[in-house]
């Protein structure tokens, strides 16, 4: 097949430019992680093997989150508390979506939303 799908492989947030720096700094810091390119218009980093990218937007009133990323987590309570000890914003608290497997949802300080998940089903091929 040509054209089959392989996963997820990049979520980029979109940072306002005079914040990008900052930006920088602080997904360093709360994903305990140095980028591995740096440039004024990409950021990326390597976070267990998929990227994140922080990119420089075009300044607007207010962000509508339309597409919800979620990263793996061991431990969603955790996780959860140390984003918004760090300058996150609680969105959604930690809360049970079936099963064993649960949510939660921050916003970092540029107004992004950062999903996490425990899900002890999900497994890499």
């Amino acid at each position: 097949m040509k054209n089959k799908i392989l996963g997820l492989r990049t979520v980029i947030y979109k940072i306002s430019p005079a914040r990008l720096q900052d930006a920088k700094a602080w997904y360093s810091k709360v994903f305990q992680t140095q980028p591995y390119f740096d440039e004024p218009y990409y950021i990326g980093f390597n976070i267990g093997g998929y990227e994140l990218g922080l990119q420089p937007e075009e300044l607007t009133s207010s962000k509508v989150p339309n597409v919800s990323c979620f990263w793996g987590v061991e431990n969603i309570e955790e996780s959860y508390h140390f984003f918004i000890t760090n300058g996150a914003t609680a969105d959604e608290a930690p809360q049970n979506v079936g099963g064993d497997i649960m949510v939660a949802t921050v916003k970092d300080p540029w107004d992004n939303l950062i999903g996490l998940i425990y899900n002890p089903e999900f497994r890499l091929p």
